[in-house]
This record gives structure tokens, C-alpha cells and sequence, in this order.
């Protein structure tokens, strides 16, 4: 096999982790909306915050789960943050009450926000710096193949069972693969640099507010997450306003999106591990640009999907490398914080 694709054991565990997961989430949360207003008739403000409270959570958990994945070691907290997490889908599944909904998609969030910036760490502590970039596009093809594979499946399960048996299946999953995790970890002897003890979380986020290169990256990620969520909030209105047949376009719009990240994820990755990080965000960046100029533009079918083509290039180009961008400024015993810290761009 070629050097460029000899990732150290714990690399491939980590990578079939975000498939597994991910694929596991994608079956249930999906649904969650449907789920809260056709069994519980929960009320849409309700709804609303429920769905919302997990990004919002994660966003602000993030750094505190940077920082305990640096001051702790990674294995014993991703170990026990997949376990409860296993739980928490499994309460999705048996809970009767919106309030309960709240709390579980709440702690489901934080679970993310510990989980994230672990096992991105984790792969960093584990593999050179020159085949960094090419793990971070492996896990993005990983989260989009699983985006792929993941609601088909929820809907399969949705249709032959009660609509909670996709949470109680996706937080069987998640148990099994923090058992898969227990045992994989504990062969492997950790590699990461363990944050001084003599840190505390608040010294560490006053060293992250001086950091002038990652706050400018924060600010920059926020640009771009919002013009990136307007593909799930105004994308489906604009092409339901505006063409016969909008959900059925939008449902085209999203398969073609994610088919190109699996298709040309690694060919333009590896095409673009010639050049500096920065100039591939750039080129991504006015790619993603152009992309959504020219959806504006579109009139007809052919205009929309043409549109998506250029945006998703730009989209593959940009958001693998922004966490090549994270690991070369953070130091190397606070890979972890600063994945978290970065997560205030959502």
C-alpha cells in the first residue's frame, strides 16, 4: 500500500467511528421534528427549541470538551461521553414528555461537542503532519457517506415499526461502539501530550482570546456557516417559490450535494495537497461564492443543479482544510480546545 494511505490502526477505528455514528444519528434526529409533532402534538415553538437547543449547547460545550479531552486524555472521555450518549437516544425512545426532549437533545449536543474534538485530536496525535489533511477529508467523506446511508435507513425502520424504534436502534449502536471503543483504546498506549495540570479552563480561554489567528478563523467560520445553513433554511423556500415542484427539486439538490463530496472528496483532496492551505480555503471559498451567485441567477432545473456542482467543489476544498488550518495554530498539547473553541462558529 502507498505510505500516503498508511494511517496508524487507531486512525481507521476512529475514521469507521464517524461512519457508524454518524450513520446511527442520521437515522433518528432527521426525524425528530416529525416525531415530537405527530405522536406528541407538540406545539412548533416547542419543536423549535428542542431541535435548536442541541447546536446551541454544542457550540459553547465544545470548548469545555476540548479542554477536558487535553486535561483528562482522550480515551477516558470519549469512552464515557459514547456511553451516555448511547443512553440519551435511548431515552429519545421511551420519553413521553417535551420537556424530557429538551434535556436529552440538550445533553445530546453536549455529547457532541466532547466527542468531536476528541476524536478529530485523537487522529491528529496519531498521524504526521503531511497526511493530516488527507484524514480530515477522509472524515468528511466519512460524515457525508453516512449522511447518505443513515436517513434511508431510519425511514426503512420508521416504516416498519413504531417511529421511536430509529432512537432506541441508534442508541444500541452507539453502546456497541463504545464497547468496540473500550477494548481498541486499551491496546493502544496514548500518543497525545497531556495539558499541564496547572492550567486551569479559565487561563486557557484568555489565551484563546489573545490568539488574533484563531479568532480571525472564528470570525471567518461564522461567514461561512452562514452563508453555508442558508442550504437547509432558505435554499427549500427559494426553490419552492420558484419552481414547480420545489421539495421534490430540494430532495435532488441535497442527494446531488452529498453524491459530489463522496465522488470527488479524496481526487480534490489529494489534487490540492500541492498547495498551501490557505490558497485551497481561497479558491474554495470564491468557488462556494460563485456557487451561490449562480443559484441566484438560476432559471431553469438545469441552472439549480449546475450551481450545486460549483458550490459543493468549493465546499469540498473548504471545510476539510479549515481543520488542517486549527491544527497548525493550536499548540501541541491543546489540539482538543482549540477543535472545541472553533465550534463558536456554529
Amino acid at each position: 500500500m502507498n505510505k500516503s494511505w498508511q494511517f496508524h490502526p487507531l486512525v481507521w477505528v476512529t475514521l469507521f467511528g464517524v461512519v457508524f455514528t454518524r450513520t446511527a444519528s442520521f437515522m433518528a434526529l432527521p426525524f425528530l421534528a416529525l416525531y415530537l409533532y405527530n405522536d406528541l402534538n407538540a406545539h412548533p415553538i416547542l419543536i423549535g427549541l428542542t431541535i435548536g437547543i442541541a447546536p446551541l449547547v454544542g457550540t459553547f460545550g465544545g470548548f469545555i470538551g476540548g479542554y477536558l479531552n487535553d486535561r483528562f486524555g482522550r480515551k477516558h472521555i470519549l469512552i464515557t461521553t459514547i456511553f451516555i450518549w448511547g443512553f440519551v437516544f435511548i431515552g429519545f425512545s421511551v420519553a413521553e414528555h417535551i420537556a424530557v426532549f429538551i434535556v436529552l437533545n440538550a445533553l445530546n449536543g453536549l455529547c457532541r461537542s466532547f466527542f468531536e474534538p476528541g476524536t478529530q485530536a485523537l487522529m491528529i496525535d496519531f498521524t504526521p503532519s503531511e497526511q493530516r489533511k488527507r484524514i480530515f477529508s477522509l472524515r468528511y467523506t466519512a460524515i457525508n457517506i453516512a449522511g447518505v446511508i443513515g436517513p434511508v435507513l431510519g425511514s426503512f425502520i420508521a416504516l416498519k415499526s413504531a417511529q421511536s424504534v430509529p432512537f432506541f436502534v441508534t442508541g444500541a449502536m452507539y453502546l456497541i461502539y463504545a464497547l468496540f471503543l473500550l477494548v481498541v483504546l486499551n491496546r493502544y498506549e496514548m500518543k497525545q501530550i497531556k495539558l499541564h495540570s496547572r492550567m486551569s479552563i479559565t487561563v486557557i480561554f484568555k489565551t484563546l482570546l489573545n490568539n488574533r489567528a484563531l479568532l480571525f478563523f472564528i470570525a471567518g467560520g461564522m461567514i461561512m456557516s452562514l452563508g453555508y445553513s442558508q442550504i437547509d433554511s432558505t435554499l427549500p423556500q427559494y426553490l419552492q417559490m420558484t419552481f414547480e415542484n420545489g421539495v421534490k427539486l430540494f430532495a435532488i439538490v441535497i442527494t446531488l450535494n452529498a453524491s459530489i463530496v463522496i465522488i470527488l472528496q479524496l481526487p480534490l483532496s489529494i489534487m490540492s495537497e500541492k498547495w498551501p492551505v490557505m490558497r485551497t480555503i481561497q479558491i474554495g471559498s470564491v468557488l462556494f461564492a460563485f456557487g451561490y451567485l449562480l443559484l441566484g441567477l438560476a432559471d431553469s432545473m438545469t441552472g439549480v443543479y449546475v450551481a450545486i456542482i460549483v458550490l459543493t467543489i468549493g465546499e469540498i476544498l473548504v471545510f476539510p482544510s479549515t481543520s488542517v488550518v486549527i491544527d497548525q495554530i493550536a499548540p501541541q498539547d491543546q489540539k482538543a480546545i482549540y477543535f472545541g473553541a472553533a465550534q463558536f462558529k456554529s
